[in-house]
């Protein structure tokens, strides 16, 4: 490795002077980021961001944008919502280094003159850095895993090496909180990498998650935000999953999470196989239904306007339709009521009220018992899937790339779609109304208000049909629901549905 040639070098990194002799990486706004400064002919990568320039994550799960400082107690990373790692290195090498992978891959090289360093990347056999650096703090730009050689030399002769190796050792992922459906897909990758590592594995995640998650992991330890302080110090590596909005120098994220999927975006961070993976969770009373009868279970509420299923009467027809079915249709959202200003969204009339700030586990009853799941792109479409349950999901604002795979995906490609994936105009979490392309217009929404209800109904009577179900009311002898019925009745209001009807027809 030592005899390769150096012409590669991409000089990534961020090269600190230890600020006093106590020999602490403070984490400032500077340290958290790293962009392009002059210094005289030629560019070096260092650490000049400013806060704005930072890369971000989503809000709630902490978008720069909205992002507030926690007041809190726990020390974080500068504008991020990630408890801060050890200040200190934590592994110690010869001749007084010492190094770790808590904040991508760190080193404090000894003092004097004669000493150089260099990082390879040992799977893209790439040299990531080079040169002589005494006495300083050097700190790779990129924050994601890299399979890292570290090699010292004192002078040209090559006195010291590392090859990362997390087998055995301790190794923590950490995930903001304050959401549902990221951290469902993204424990499973932490688990794999600590599988293919060998290492002893914690997620810090939030209690919600843990209280749901972590008697499924076993074996993996979770922890609070305000817990990994005590025992910060004790990890090899850390790694920070986010959804990484402005992370233009792709600092956080091999690839953007916008390309390759809200949940696979964790495997690319942690450098794993992104192949999705269903999550564990505990589930109350497993073995016993919450109520006899079949049922189908929805969720119709969403954070914002543009995960919301904008069709006025689609989930008022849809309703119907599975009660006439002879299925019982259970409504678990958080909120029966949501909005902002002078907009709001209620639960359908028709569905037997469960909503209410309830357990997760007792959330997660429901679904495993239920028929199938009817949703939107929300924390409880996650899940409905986490338990086996089939998942009908209604979305216009993301690709279907976005979320786990549904054969029962209900999207249309007729008018704006997938705003979400558009760097252009990226996510704004405080903005209930967020429609960047058309917000104001006749067109706001054009996303699912174009999802007619007799494209979500096809997809209920296919879903049934590939599991084998007979509706309760058809099993009793009646006939299923008669679409043509059900267009006339929808004819009949003569507002929003009536006047797209011709374009349907198209």
């Amino acid at each position: 490795m030592t005899e390769k040639k150096t012409e590669r070098v991409l000089q990534d990194i961020v090269a600190l002077k230890a600020p006093s002799s106590a020999s602490r990486l403070p984490f400032t706004e500077e340290t958290a980021g790293s962009g392009l400064e002059e210094q005289g002919e030629q560019q070096s990568v260092v650490s000049s961001l400013s806060a704005a320039e930072l890369p971000s994550v989503p809000s709630g799960a902490g978008d720069a944008g909205s992002l507030k400082e926690k007041d809190d107690g726990i020390e974080r990373l500068p504008h991020l919502p990630f408890p801060a790692p050890a200040m200190e290195p934590t592994q110690g090498g010869d001749h007084g280094l010492r190094y770790d992978f808590n904040f991508g891959v760190r080193v404090k090289v000894p003092e004097g003159e004669q000493w150089r360093l260099r990082f390879w990347d040992m799977d893209t056999d790439t040299c990531l850095y080079d040169g002589k650096v005494g006495g300083e703090y050097v700190s790779s730009r990129k924050k994601y895993f890299m399979n890292v050689l570290i090699e010292l030399f004192d002078g040209e002769t090559l006195v010291w090496t590392h090859e990362y190796d997390a087998r055995g050792k301790k190794v923590a992922v950490l995930m903001p909180t304050g959401t549902l459906g990221d951290p469902l897909g993204w424990v499973p990758y932490a688990d794999r990498f600590g599988r293919d590592h060998d290492c002893e594995m914690t997620i810090v995640t939030s209690e919600v998650i843990i209280d749901l998650m972590g008697p499924a992991y076993p074996h993996v330890r979770f922890l609070k935000e305000e817990e990994f302080a005590d025992v910060k110090d004790e990890f090899y590596a850390t790694y920070y999953i986010g959804l990484f909005f402005h992370d233009v120098e792709q600092a956080w994220q091999p690839r953007d999470f916008r390309a390759v999927g809200l949940h696979r975006t964790a495997g690319w961070i942690l450098g794993v196989d992104p192949t999705e993976i269903r999550p564990k969770v505990v589930i109350e009373k497993a073995d016993t239904r919450p109520i006899e009868e079949p049922y189908v279970v929805v969720a119709v509420q969403a954070s914002c306007a543009c995960k919301m299923w904008q069709n006025p009467f689609g989930w008022l027809d849809t309703v119907q339709y599975l009660k006439r079915m002879g299925y019982r249709v259970i409504c678990i959202d958080k909120d029966p009521v949501v909005g902002h200003n002078i907009t709001w969204n209620h639960i359908p009339n028709g569905v037997e009220d469960e909503t209410g700030e309830r357990p997760l586990a007792e959330r997660a009853r429901w679904l495993k018992h239920a028929e199938f799941f009817v949703g939107l792109s929300s924390g409880l479409s996650w899940l409905a899937w986490a338990t086996g349950t089939p998942v009908i999901m209604i979305s216009g604002f993301t690709d279907p790339i976005n979320e786990f795979h549904t054969p029962y995906r209900v999207f249309s490609n007729h008018g704006c779609n997938s705003c979400w994936h558009d760097i252009r105009t990226p996510f704004q979490h405080d903005d209930h109304l967020f429609c960047p392309r058309h917000k104001g217009t006749d067109k706001a929404f054009e996303c699912t208000r174009n999802i007619s209800t007799s494209y979500v109904l096809s997809v209920i009577k296919k879903l049934c049909r590939d599991h084998g179900y007979v509706p309760p009311a058809v099993a009793a002898g009646e006939p299923w629901p008669d679409d043509a019925e059900r267009v006339a009745m929808v004819k009949g209001n003569l507002h929003y549905e009536h006047r797209h009807e011709v374009y349907w027809e198209l």
